[in-house]
């Protein structure tokens, strides 16, 4: 269900309030806590964006996955966008150890994004990002012991058309792919999650 936006000023361009409508209208699993957050202003003219939080468990303290997702609108277009919407997102998640030291990581790490984009149909273009590998390693008595690793991700792609709610789809599928959850059946209607603002 549609939730009201915040952030919309009076006189922002009908196009872009209906696409953030559509973003902010997706339904999450229920392992995923929303909130809208304060978007960069100077990026480009309009802006918006959402954060979220992965518990894979409710009793869990710390979020095994965060993300972060920033709409960005320009009517006159940015070359480097090849359109004039632009959605960029930045996804971290924490890793077991075993997985943190697969020299494939950070190749799959990134298909977590354009699979998502495929999975959802979101037509999308001129993709772009890094995935980092974060890792801490013991020395000394604790040598050859992987104590932890984390995935970061940073990515932006160009949205083909204004209703967003399958991009959002796709970047809350790639958060839970980063978190570790297995993919709903197909049919599977996810339960609402929860959703804050920040600040309340």
């Amino acid at each position: 269900m549609a939730r009201d936006t915040e952030g919309l000023q009076p006189g922002v361009p009908a196009v872009f309030e209906r696409a953030v409508r559509s973003l902010t209208s997706a339904q999450f699993r229920r392992e995923v806590r929303l909130e809208e957050t304060p978007a960069p202003k100077r990026l480009a003219p309009h802006t918006h964006a959402l954060s979220a939080d992965v518990f894979v468990d409710e009793a869990d303290e710390d979020a095994t996955a965060t993300g972060r997702l920033v709409l960005l609108y320009d009517p006159a277009g940015q070359e480097s966008w090849h359109g004039e919407f632009r959605l960029v997102t930045y996804l971290r998640a924490s890793l077991e150890p075993e997985m943190g030291a697969d020299p494939l990581l950070l190749a799959v790490g990134w298909t977590w994004i354009i699979d998502s984009l495929a999975g959802r149909s979101a037509p999308y273009t001129a993709a772009s990002g890094t995935v980092t590998r974060v890792a801490s390693e013991g020395f000394g008595g604790m040598a050859g012991e992987l104590a932890s690793a984390e995935i970061e991700i940073r990515a932006s792609w160009t949205p083909l058309e204004p209703d967003l709610t399958a991009q959002a789809l796709a970047w809350g599928d790639a958060l839970t792919t980063a978190a570790g959850l297995m993919p709903l059946p197909a049919g599977v209607v996810p339960m609402p999650p929860t959703r804050r603002r920040r600040g309340r």
